[in-house]
């Protein structure tokens, strides 16, 4: 499974000239391999950081650069990293589709402090604004990503893949947020590094999305970015537009061979929720969370490319 095994040495070698060599604390990072194995532990099997094997080490070592590399997007720049080496090599499918999932909240995941930065261990690490950008501000539950309802806890991962099931960017926002209100942020996320010279890649060449995203704000948008879209009209859409016979407009077109290709983001969803740290919430800060998610699809897209 994707979410099983420690790193092999072609995925290091990938990941090993991108990490830091030194900290903030008058000394040498411990082994970031042994590290980045712990970490990959815990999201397999969504154990407590305490009960993490002693061939890890410390297990206070492997939570702590968990958040800081949550905390400062170095999760996030190894993402961009990978994504960047599979878009030199042609291997990305730029037909994206857009969707949600609501991830079940454990009762230990509620009760953070207000604060939405922390002092970490002999330093103080501020949150990236790249990072802060993907959760939700404000206080409380709400702050943290964490929405309250008749099933109890819940956080929503917004994910937009690519035509081959893997994470291109991911929000999180709490259980209960609309999954059209988050599909702009979702996009513009999109950020894929050339290896050479040139800006980033931020368009795909078309968004697939269900009816949840169907209203005239979101077709807009699309429209002034230039970026086809297959949505489906919502049935009330539909009948309001036929009552209004010729002064309705015209039909919206739809692609149903391209919209039959939505599935994609639904798998990623599959492959993410293989991780047990992904599946249920453990983590009780919002950023932690989506550096918990981000790891995940950092190795979906070492282990799938």
């Amino acid at each position: 499974m994707l979410s099983r095994g420690d790193l092999t040495d072609t995925e290091w070698a990938v990941l090993a000239p991108l990490l830091p060599t030194s900290s903030n604390r008058c000394g040498q990072w411990r082994d970031h391999r042994q590290v980045i194995n712990g970490i990959i532990h815990r999201l397999s099997t969504g154990c407590q950081w305490r009960r993490l094997p002693d061939r890890f080490g410390p297990w206070q070592t492997v939570h702590k650069r968990h958040q800081l590399w949550s905390a400062d997007g170095t999760w996030e720049r190894l993402l961009q990293h990978v994504q960047a080496l599979a878009d030199a090599a042609g291997d990305i499918d730029w037909n994206v589709n857009v969707d949600s999932t609501s991830i079940r909240a454990h009762q230990h995941s509620a009760g953070a402090p207000k604060r939405t930065a922390r002092a970490l261990k002999r330093g103080r690490t501020k949150i990236s604004s790249h990072t802060s950008a993907s959760v939700p501000g404000g206080g409380g539950a709400a702050g943290e990503a964490l929405g309250r309802s008749r099933g109890g806890l819940t956080t929503k991962i917004h994910m937009v893949a690519d035509g081959k099931c893997r994470p291109l960017s991911l929000i999180i926002t709490a259980g209960q947020r609309a999954d059209c209100t988050q599909l702009e942020q979702a996009l513009e996320k999109i950020r894929v590094p050339r290896l050479g010279l040139g800006r980033p890649r931020r368009l795909p060449d078309s968004v697939g999305a269900d009816r949840a995203y169907s209203n005239g704000v979101i077709r807009t948008y699309l429209r002034r970015r230039g970026i086809r879209h297959v949505i489906p009209e919502k049935s009330d859409s539909l009948a309001a537009r036929q009552r209004k016979g010729s002064r309705g407009g015209r039909p919206r077109a739809f692609d149903k061979a391209r919209y039959r290709a939505r599935n994609t983001v639904e798998r990623a969803v599959n492959k993410l929720k293989q991780f047990r740290a992904v599946a249920t919430r453990y983590d009780k800060r919002g950023y932690v969370y989506l550096g918990t998610v981000t790891a995940a699809a950092l190795l979906i897209w070492l282990r799938c490319c």
